[in-house]
């Protein structure tokens, strides 16, 4: 039987994928560590200096405040967590240990679906485990252990195995463009990771302050449609906005004025479509400064 030139085509295309899979094992392996806890709680962590400091899910780690790492090397030490951000579901820790095979974080902005996402961990502490597929869709959103959204969440079809939690996402590039954190059982191998650039903001976080700061508005939020009219009546071109209840006595919202069942349709001149962007605005640059509300109140719009 003659061999097509198609079929020469695909074989080449599988060598290509299959080196480009290899080659990121090979790199970033060595870099991605098992994480252990009390000698339960099995789960992996991606090495970003040489001196030690990783990351890996908080859910991982839960309150522990340090941890066993085995590396693929077969060094096995003890690694102090430095802090947690369960609202992201990432923990970094600083292991006890010098010279270490290190990752690089990449820019997660610039990720496209289809692209080649290679997903490694170190379940068992002693050799990486590999899966590839490709990035499925950018942008979700995924309820975290404390039931605040995490968004900017990449979803990849990379089967994740059991222990891979904390593990890399790598491009195959080698840069590690997310951090793996969750599959849904029975949806066929649908798989979830933070991604790099939320990750690079939460190991600035804790460095620097020991946790993530985030603003409090200290009110619950609901997304609400709004209806063409109202929209048009308030100039504006969004077709969803939040609705504001259960506001803490004396908290930040309550202090300046709002009400129960006001409609947040813009913060400081950022549309408010839903909790996710709301909560995205509420970040460490809006701490202890004055923001500028838009909201609908019984129809009619005020600042």
């Amino acid at each position: 039987m003659l061999e097509t030139d198609q079929t020469k085509a695909d074989a080449g295309l599988l060598d290509a994928y299959s080196r480009a899979v290899a080659d990121v094992a090979d790199l970033v392996g060595p870099a991605v560590s098992a994480v252990t806890v009390d000698g339960r709680g099995h789960g992996s962590g991606v090495v970003l200096s040489p001196d030690g400091l990783l990351v890996t899910n908080s859910h991982v780690v839960g309150q522990a405040r340090s941890v066993d790492l085995a590396l693929p090397d077969t060094r096995r030490i003890r690694g102090r967590v430095l802090g947690t951000d369960p609202d992201t579901d990432l923990a970094v820790i600083k292991a006890d240990g010098s010279d270490l095979s290190t990752a690089v974080l990449g820019d997660s902005a610039h990720l496209r679906r289809g692209q080649i996402a290679i997903a490694i961990g170190n379940p068992l502490g002693f050799e990486s485990t590999v899966t590839a597929g490709v990035i499925s869709a950018l942008g979700r959103s995924l309820r975290s252990p404390t039931g605040r959204p995490i968004e900017d969440v990449i979803q990849t079809d990379a089967a994740l195995n059991p222990g891979n939690s904390g593990g890399a996402l790598v491009a195959s590039s080698g840069e590690v463009i997310g951090i793996n954190t969750a599959m849904i059982a029975g949806a066929q191998g649908i798989c979830f990771a933070v991604a790099a650039n939320t990750v690079q903001l939460v190991v600035s976080e804790v460095l620097q302050h020991g946790a993530v700061r985030r603003a409090y508005l200290g009110a619950g939020a609901d997304m609400v449609p709004l209806p063409r009219r109202i929209a048009d009546a308030a100039g504006i071109t969004s077709r969803s906005a939040v609705v504001l209840h259960s506001l803490v006595a004396d908290g930040p919202a309550a202090r300046a004025g709002l009400r129960d069942a006001d409609i947040l349709i813009s913060l400081d001149g950022h549309p408010v479509t839903g909790p996710g962007p709301l909560l995205r605005l509420l970040d460490a640059g809006a701490i202890g400064r004055p923001l500028q509300l838009r909201i609908l109140r019984q129809g009619h719009s005020s600042s």
